[in-house]
């Protein structure tokens, strides 16, 4: 089969909101959209690793930049790939700006594009951050400036994605972060999510139906 890495953060792996736990693959965007893309020949190899950044070292959980995991990436068998990255980025640590996460998400375009055509990879923007995601009980990791930071991806990623030729896909058009912590899809966000995705990569000709 054809295969399409999913290549993300905590959305993407599947994390239950307000918990540690992971939604079962059949509830999952990326277990939807592999059930949905099967017929046609594909499969959807899940990466989606909890606090992944694009090119920002953690100082607190190692192992999380997810340019350095693309690096030792086996691409060579891949047809495609959605790549959702940023909302980490976003954490009071990093002080990033907007344009400093889209020169990181750059960084993991290059590495998938030496093997990948651009026209494969679907860039998706991330979920907004909820107004309320960095009080105690929620994310403290973030701030009021980082829901500020993320909701301007939205515009730096399509610029990027229309510069280079990728698809593109605004996650936060189609579903929201579930109010318990104001940062991850619920089980409907994912069926949101997975419908829009499915929609654009169909749209985009990155599979043939």
């Amino acid at each position: 089969m054809k295969q399409i890495l999913a290549f993300g953060d905590s959305n993407t792996w599947g994390l239950i909101p307000g918990t540690g736990e992971r939604y079962p693959e059949h509830i999952r965007w990326t277990g939807i959209l592999r059930k949905a893309v099967a017929k046609e020949g594909y499969t959807v190899l899940e990466d989606g690793v909890c606090g992944r950044t694009t090119v920002f070292r953690d100082p607190f959980r190692s192992g999380r930049k997810g340019v350095d995991s693309l690096a030792e990436y086996k691409t060579e068998s891949l047809s495609a790939a959605i790549l959702m990255l940023g909302t980490n980025d976003c954490k009071t640590v990093f002080r990033a700006s907007p344009e400093q996460i889209g020169s990181g998400l750059e960084q993991c375009l290059d590495l998938l594009e030496e093997r990948i055509p651009p026209k494969k990879i679907l860039v998706v923007s991330p979920l907004l951050l909820g107004r309320e995601v960095w009080r105690p009980e929620k994310d403290p990791a973030f701030d009021r400036q980082s829901v500020e930071t993320c909701a301007a991806l939205k515009s730096v990623y399509a610029q990027i994605a229309a510069k280079r030729g990728n698809a593109f896909l605004a996650a936060s058009d189609h579903a929201a972060a579930c109010h318990a912590d104001d940062e991850h899809l619920n089980a409907e966000g994912h069926e949101k999510l997975a419908a829009a995705i499915l929609g654009k990569m169909k749209e985009s000709h990155i599979i043939t139906v």
